[in-house]
């Protein structure tokens, strides 16, 4: 099966319904919760038939830098529009579906690598957790954003645009914690694994990419902690939020980049 006519349907659905929240947090057009998940499902839907093509057969998957990209957007966007069901988190589809066009846009132009790795059952719970995590902190990464913006909004007095669309502020702080605690459990279960089940990760160039991803991890507990005992709260929580969600990115793609651009020319 093609995936390139899949491909662009995705894209075009995916930057249809990112466009429309945009749009309603600028409030320059009405909020339609519906019609942006309606859109995001057939973007979803056509993403995954191309996840599906793009990571080969059951036994050795192909998690290239673009494969990984094109499969973590997607497990982005499918728990974005899962959770705005019970949680106020569409907002942050305005930046994740663009996003998630752009890793299949970077998919089709990058060849494929020949990094590929056995799905064994311990393999698998690394791989998916890990990707997990990373889903769930790039939504938190979006809704510190959005925090900060309401935050800044807020103290200058200014209650107009972005600041009438959002959940009240309350919601927000609740939320990005929310989803920091389920990614801190998904992250550990990352961690945990990948000493179980990765074996000599010095041969396969893991190394930076444990250190970095347990770096984060205890900035995540360190927030969490400061939040529980100090009453850490608003910019603050943005801050350590993105910091860590900076150094999972780096472990996530820099280890790729690292793998397939940086010891492969060595």
């Amino acid at each position: 099966m093609q995936a390139l006519p899949f491909a662009l349907l995705a894209i075009a659905f995916y930057l249809g319904a990112g466009s429309w929240q945009g749009l309603a947090l600028l409030r320059r057009v009405p909020q339609r919760p519906a019609l942006v998940r309606s859109i995001g499902l057939l973007a979803i839907a056509c993403h995954g038939v191309v996840v599906a093509i793009s990571l080969g057969d059951a036994d050795m998957l192909d998690l290239g830098l673009s494969t990984s990209a094109s499969l973590i957007s997607w497990l982005i966007a499918l728990l974005l529009l899962a959770v705005s069901f019970i949680k106020p988190v569409l907002s942050a589809a305005a930046a994740l579906f663009p996003l998630a066009a752009l890793a299949i846009i970077l998919m089709i132009g990058l060849p494929s690598s020949d990094h590929q790795v056995g799905a064994s059952p311990g393999i698998l719970v690394h791989i998916l957790s890990s990707a997990l995590a990373f889903s769930l902190f790039a939504i938190a990464a979006v809704q510190a954003l959005l925090l900060a913006r309401q935050n800044q909004a807020l103290r200058h007095h200014r209650t107009r645009g972005i600041v009438q669309v959002l959940p009240p502020l309350a919601t927000m702080e609740r939320l990005l914690f929310e989803l920091i605690w389920a990614g801190m459990l998904l992250l550990t279960v990352s961690l945990i694994s990948g000493m179980i089940f990765l074996d000599n990760m010095f041969a396969q160039h893991l190394v930076h990419k444990t250190v970095l991803s347990f770096a984060a991890w205890i900035i995540f507990a360190l927030l969490l902690a400061g939040h529980h005992v100090l009453g850490w709260r608003g910019t603050r929580a943005s801050g350590w939020t993105l910091g860590g969600c900076a150094l999972l990115l780096l472990a996530y793609f820099g280890s790729k980049f690292a793998l397939q651009v940086v010891f492969t020319a060595a």
